[in-house]
C-alpha cells in the first residue's frame, strides 16, 4: 500500500525539479518581485510589530515625490521664461519709441567758410581783413576808411516774416584754417543815431560758397534768416565771437547746421582828440577748435540680439514642456505597475 505512494510523491517532485531547472531566470524574477513588492508595501502597524516605524516610505514614493519636484521647478522655470519674453519685447519696443543720442566730433584742417551777414542799417564798413594766430595790429586811424581785403556781397531782399519790409544785407567771408587761427576783423562806423543804444545784427550761415553759386540770393538769404538765429555786437566795444560748429542729424537723413559762440566783450578806449557823436564798432570771428560736433539719435535696440535671446527662451519652454510631459507619462507608468505589483503580492498573500 505504501509503494505506489511513495513512488507517486517521487514522481511528482522530480517533475518540479525539472520545472525549476527549465526555468531558473523566471522563478528567480518572480521571487525579486515578490520581495521588492512586499517591501514596497506599506503595512498597518499591528503587522509591523510595535518595533517598526509609523511612517515608511517606499521608493516608489520617493520617486514620485522627486518627480513632482522637478515637474515644479520646470513650471517654475517656464514661467520665468515667459517672463523674459515679455520682458525683451517690452524693453525692444521702448527702446525704439525712445532713440538715444549720440555725440562724435571729427577734427578738420580747414572749414568751409562760413557766411557772415551782417544788417548794418545805418552804418558803414570802414575796414576788414584776415589775420593769423590771434593776432591783430594796432589800430591806425580809427573812424577812417581802412583795406577792405575780404570778399564781400551786398544782397537786399524782402523779411521773409513780412513779405512787406525790405532788408540790406551785406555778406562776407568767414574764416577757414583752424591749425593756423585765421581771425577776421571787422570795423563800423555809425555816423548819428536817433536811438538809446546802438547794435549791429549779424547772422552766421554754413558756406559762403553755396551763397555765391546760388542763383536766387535773395531766396538763400531768405531761407537763412528762417532757419539760423540772429546775433547783436554793441558799439564801443570789441567783440570777438569765437565758433562752433554742431551737425545735427535727422531720422530721414536730412543734415541740419548750427553755429555755436562764446562771446568776449572788451570796452574800447577812444584817443581821438575831438569829443564826437559818431559809434565805432569792432568785431572779430574765429574758430574755436578744429572739431565738428555730428549729433545724431541711435537706436540701442538690436533686432538680432532680440531675436536671438527669444529662440533661446522658446527652445527652453519647448524643452520644458517635453520634460513635463514625460515626467507625466513616467509617474502614470509608475503608479500603473506599483499597482499591479500590490494586487499580485495581494493575491500572493491571500
Amino acid at each position: 500500500m505504501l509503494r505506489p505512494e511513495v513512488s507517486a510523491s517521487y514522481q511528482e517532485l522530480s517533475e518540479d525539479v525539472e520545472r525549476v531547472s527549465e526555468n531558473p531566470t523566471d522563478e528567480r524574477e518572480g521571487e525579486m518581485e515578490v520581495h521588492e513588492d512586499a517591501s514596497s508595501v506599506i503595512l498597518p502597524d499591528s503587522e509591523l510589530g510595535t518595533t517598526a516605524p509609523s511612517l515608511r516610505f517606499s521608493k516608489t514614493c520617493l520617486k514620485n515625490v522627486f518627480s513632482v519636484i522637478l515637474l515644479f521647478i520646470y513650471l517654475l522655470l517656464m514661467a520665468v521664461a515667459v517672463f523674459l519674453v515679455y520682458q525683451t519685447i517690452s524693453d525692444f519696443r521702448e527702446k525704439l519709441k525712445h532713440p538715444v543720442m549720440s555725440v562724435s566730433y571729427k577734427e578738420v584742417s580747414l572749414y568751409d567758410a562760413p557766411g557772415i551777414a551782417f544788417y548794418p542799417g545805418k552804418a558803414r564798413l570802414l575796414s576788414c581783413k584776415h589775420h593769423y594766430y590771434d593776432h591783430i595790429p594796432p589800430l591806425r586811424n580809427p573812424g577812417q576808411p581802412g583795406d577792405i581785403e575780404c570778399t564781400t556781397r551786398r544782397i537786399n531782399y524782402t523779411d521773409p516774416f513780412t513779405n512787406q519790409t525790405m532788408k540790406y544785407a551785406l555778406v562776407v567771408q568767414g574764416p577757414r584754417d583752424v591749425k593756423k587761427k585765421e581771425l577776421v576783423f571787422l570795423q563800423f562806423y555809425l555816423n548819428e543815431t536817433d536811438q538809446d543804444f546802438s547794435a549791429i545784427d549779424y547772422l552766421l550761415f554754413s558756406s559762403f560758397q553755396e551763397f555765391i553759386n546760388s542763383p536766387e540770393k535773395a531766396e538763400f538769404m531768405k531761407d537763412c534768416e528762417s532757419s539760423y538765429s540772429s546775433w547783436k555786437f554793441s558799439g564801443g566795444f570789441r567783440t570777438w565771437v569765437k565758433m562752433s560748429l554742431v551737425k545735427t542729424k535727422e531720422e530721414d537723413g536730412s543734415e541740419t547746421v548750427e553755429f555755436k559762440q562764446e562771446t568776449s566783450v572788451v570796452n574800447y578806449i577812444d584817443q581821438r582828440t575831438q569829443p564826437r557823436s559818431d559809434q565805432l564798432f569792432f568785431v572779430v570771428f574765429e574758430w574755436k577748435d578744429p572739431f565738428i560736433q555730428t549729433v545724431q539719435d541711435i537706436i540701442t535696440a538690436n533686432p538680432w540680439n532680440m531675436i536671438a535671446l527669444l529662440c533661446g527662451i522658446f527652445l527652453a519652454l519647448f524643452k520644458a514642456a517635453d520634460f513635463a510631459k514625460l515626467s507625466v507619462k513616467w509617474m502614470i507608468k509608475i503608479r500603473k505597475r506599483h499597482l499591479k505589483r500590490r494586487s499580485q503580492v495581494m493575491n500572493h498573500i491571500n
